[in-house]
């Protein structure tokens, strides 16, 4: 099988098969990538966290978690590629199977990050034409989307203790491009603060994010008292953290929220 020397975002040059047929991903929004790249045929396994298309849960291998692979599991699979995350998966697993295996990854902060990731990992598997054309769908759906304006936003992620999502993060990333402020945009990734520090923040909005805690409507009182004049939202955390094909539904999703 004729062979492709690439490099991926961390820089790592790799030699893989081309095009692969026995591609193992480790990260969710990856995975939904390559179903809607059309590799259904190509992907064998995939992480427990993997629920979009839902189908493939029954039908994939299930390799463990993002934090915790199966190495015996992925051996039997033979992979001849394996895609990952540097912020999803854990250092010492992904080095584990560099090791045996071309690993891809991705490192993804910005659009223009994540851009690049979908047309490599099209151009990686022999689908770069398909990848295009969904990074032209996306970046169309974004002219589209009407900008919020001087609308302080305040992004929670986790609670005891709670964290947010500050500057240097894709939800930051998609928190701007909408036209939020973020509130937490002096602070660096996901840092932890105290309920005083939270209602000091005054946000006109707080988005509570259905991933990676699973907030719901019943933690909207507990925030409320801390921010009483703040307009509180269960959000789909995907919508704002997922960095593949699913961003063609962002501005969609931006526009039926009730944020006024």
């Amino acid at each position: 099988m004729p062979v492709k020397i690439v490099t991926d975002q961390l820089g790592q040059p790799l030699e893989i098969p081309f095009p692969p047929k026995r591609i193992i991903s480790l990260v969710p929004s990856q995975t939904e990538l390559l179903f809607d790249l059309g590799l259904a045929d190509e992907v064998v396994g995939i992480t427990k966290f993997c629920v979009h298309p839902s189908a493939w849960r029954k039908t994939k291998t299930i390799i463990g978690g993002t934090k915790k692979f199966n190495f015996d599991t992925i051996e039997q699979l033979k992979p001849d590629l394996i895609i990952g995350n540097k912020e999803e998966n854990y250092k010492e697993g992904i080095e584990a199977l560099q090791q045996k295996y071309p690993v891809w990854m991705s490192d993804i902060v910005t659009l223009t990050d994540a851009f690049a990731m979908i047309q490599s990992i099209g151009e990686i598997t022999g689908r770069l034409t398909q990848a295009e054309t969904l990074v032209s769908m996306v970046k169309s759906s974004f002219q589209e989307l009407t900008k919020i304006t001087s609308t302080r936003v305040l992004y929670l992620i986790w609670r005891n203790p709670w964290m947010g999502a500050g500057a240097g993060t894709f939800i930051h990333e998609m928190l701007t491009v909408a036209g939020f402020e973020n509130c937490l945009q002096n602070r660096e990734r996901y840092p932890e603060f105290s309920s005083s520090e939270i209602a000091a923040l005054k946000p006109d909005l707080v988005f509570l994010s259905s991933e990676p805690y699973p907030f719901t409507e019943k933690h909207i009182t507990g925030v409320q008292v801390l921010l009483p004049e703040a307009n509180i939202i269960c959000v789909d955390g995907e919508m704002f953290s997922w960095y593949g094909s699913r961003m063609r539904y962002f501005a969609s999703y931006i526009t039926k929220l009730p944020i006024t």
